[in-house]
């Protein structure tokens, strides 16, 4: 499933509401530094130049759309064919954003989904800081596990790198982690055991975010072999966090 176009919907996000979708990455194939296994927009294609919609295509594109709007959208939201923040000029891209928000929809939140891979760039951090909602991804506290899930195209990233990046925040962030089940080449795929929730919930102590989002796979995925949790599972998996006064989404 890839998204055709810079700007898409609005659609019903389960999570966010009505979300009129931003894509700044290639309209014919993704391009991510993580291949998640259960990535709705399939695995990586390689390209040697693939094309980014310039800072003056996507002012115009997301002018256009808001001017036609019969809806008005809850959230900005960028997500799209693969990690937003890898676009070369994020910032002034999010500058334009809140500058078109606060012209035609002055209500609606903007909103980052990002795999948390670039939060060491200064552009980027910069960039966050003028959004509404930071969601960030972290699918296991194992380096073992997340490498398995997420494949991220930097082999040696650790979960303590990104776990490092994200307390930068100082918990103005919003967790999100997908669990999940399954097989893959040959290894078992399985977030929920108790050695795997037991350091995801240290984590989630450590880090502190003012939120938890935590969903299960809702699509077709490129590796067919992966399970979906029931939403019993997953409020199973809730329970010791909402226990502490933590705040937590389901999504299943």
């Amino acid at each position: 499933m890839l998204f055709d176009s810079i700007i898409y919907g609005p659609i019903h996000s389960r999570r966010l509401g009505v979300s009129l979708g931003i894509n700044l990455m290639p309209v014919d194939h993704k391009l991510c530094t993580f291949d998640c296994v259960y990535c709705e927009c399939g695995f990586n294609a390689p390209c040697a130049h693939p094309h980014l919609p310039t800072v003056a295509e996507y002012t115009q594109a997301l002018e256009d759309s808001l001017q036609q709007l019969t809806t008005t959208p809850d959230v900005l939201t960028f997500s799209g064919n693969g990690e937003p923040t890898l676009h070369p000029d994020f910032l002034p891209i999010m500058q334009q954003t809140c500058r078109l928000r606060d012209r035609w929809c002055p209500q609606a939140k903007i909103t980052v989904l990002s795999n948390s891979t670039q939060l060491d760039r200064p552009d980027v951090w910069e960039a966050l800081t003028l959004v509404d909602h930071r969601i960030l991804k972290l699918d296991s506290a194992i380096d073992a596990t997340m490498r398995l899930i997420d494949q991220p195209v930097n082999a040696s990233l650790t979960v303590a790198q990104v776990e490092e990046y994200l307390s930068r925040w100082q918990g103005d962030f919003i967790l999100q982690t997908c669990f999940l089940r399954g097989e893959y080449k040959g290894q078992i795929i399985d977030n929920t055991t108790a050695e795997e929730l037991g350091a995801w919930y240290e984590m989630v102590r450590r880090l502190k975010p003012k939120q938890v989002m935590i969903y299960v796979i809702d699509r077709a995925t490129p590796v067919t072999t992966l399970t979906k949790l029931s939403r019993e599972e997953m409020q199973r998996i809730a329970a010791p966090l909402i226990a502490e006064g933590i705040s937590v989404q389901i999504s299943a």
